[in-house]
């Protein structure tokens, strides 16, 4: 038995519901929400700090040490739900609790002493600079990398100088004539 397609008693064309062809529809598209939209931000951007990790390690701690303490107490009885396993799970949530207690280092250095720390190490004057943070070794200790111009027009120069976000030691650095080409921006 085949079905007959239903058909609305209403034609697109029809305005003889209220809907008058002059009326305004709002603009199709999508749309940041509030709180996300930058262009409305008004302040200093704040980094997040490294020493967020903690807060899942102190998750971590509390279910583990929750796990091994079950299993501790039904130890001397025979417990359907707890066995072994539940020592395992507890053991290893204390460790990786430990590696975010021991990851979770404090960022002690924002952009703007990064883009001064890195100033200091390239030894010419600076133009343009960008710092990204980025995070190194088995520990994830933050490090800023910053890319550096030099001030002239164009400019001649660039670097790239890693500093350690904890104590704004520089790592590495990396200095070079420009061998970008800058001649199409020129004003003839």
């Amino acid at each position: 038995m085949s079905q007959a397609p239903v058909r609305s008693s209403l034609m697109a064309d029809d305005t003889t519901q209220g809907d008058a062809p002059d009326e305004e529809l709002p603009e199709a598209g999508d749309a940041l929400p509030d709180d996300l939209d930058v262009s409305t931000f008004v302040g200093p951007y704040q980094f997040p700090n490294n020493n967020r990790r903690r807060i899942p390690g102190y998750i971590y701690l509390g279910l583990g040490a929750l796990c091994v303490a079950v299993w501790g107490f039904t130890r001397g009885g025979d417990p359907v739900l707890v066995n072994d396993g539940v020592l395992y799970a507890g053991i290893a949530l204390v460790l990786v609790a430990g590696y975010h207690f021991l990851a979770g280092v404090s960022l002690e250095l924002d952009e703007k002493d990064a883009l001064v720390g890195a100033t200091h190490a390239v030894g010419f004057p600076v133009g343009h600079a960008s710092a990204q943070m980025g995070w190194r070794g088995l520990r994830s200790r933050p490090t800023w990398r910053v890319l550096l111009y030099s001030a002239d027009d164009p400019p001649t120069k660039r670097g790239l100088v890693l500093l350690d976000g904890v104590d704004g030691e520089v790592i590495d650095q990396f200095v070079e004539d420009n061998p970008e080409d800058w001649t199409q921006f020129d004003d003839a």
